[in-house]
């Protein structure tokens, strides 16, 4: 089973302006309307457009199965991925919850259905609001072999080359542990 590489937007691939409302140069800004909004009524966003192509490389690479992971849901595959030229990818279902905070328990709200999405799935998630119980979450799977790691970029700077350069490691990783799991000697030595 492929790992997946489950992808937030906000803080990831769009920035949040910093106090003075300022975005990274590298982003370009862009006018969507989510589902429920007006088209009069459209919400501003800013892309870097150098993170389609990167993120086409990690999908090209066959190691890892792309899953939106946002509350974007299934806009982040008909407003945001088209802006950046990915094909359409499924999303996490998540809810919409009633909350006034991302950490309602102390943990990223969307932890607990992702965890029963992935069941026993090895995943790399990106995100830019983990707290310390997500990391936590995180060692407990992989203590159960289920490679799992968190990427958490700063949200006013989003996803960089170094952290995609760090998931493509860590899924190469992850294809050669498995791959030498069910290998033809491994089976023999099983025998």
């Amino acid at each position: 089973m492929r790992p997946y590489l489950l992808i937030d937007i906000d803080g990831v691939l769009i920035p949040f302006p910093d106090a003075d409302g300022t975005t990274p140069v590298t982003h370009a800004r862009h006018e969507v309307v989510p589902t429920g909004r007006s088209a009069d009524d459209p919400v501003t966003i800013w892309l870097n457009p150098a993170h389609g192509p990167a993120l086409m490389d990690l999908i090209r690479t066959g190691l890892l199965t792309p899953v939106w992971c946002t509350s974007w849901r299934q806009d982040a595959t008909t407003l945001i991925g088209p802006l950046l030229g990915l094909p359409p990818l499924p999303h996490v279902d998540l809810p919409r919850p009633d909350i006034t905070t991302s950490h309602p328990n102390g943990y990223l709200w969307k932890r607990d259905h992702v965890d029963a999405w992935l069941g026993d799935a090895p995943a790399v998630w990106i995100d830019d609001d983990f707290t310390s119980l997500d990391h936590e979450w995180s060692a407990e799977r992989v203590a159960r072999g289920l490679p799992t790691l968190l990427i958490q970029p700063n949200p006013r700077e989003g996803v960089r080359p170094e952290h995609l350069a760090e998931v493509s490691a860590w899924a190469t990783g992850v294809s050669t542990l498995r791959g030498s799991e069910s290998s033809p000697l491994r089976e023999a030595e099983a025998a």
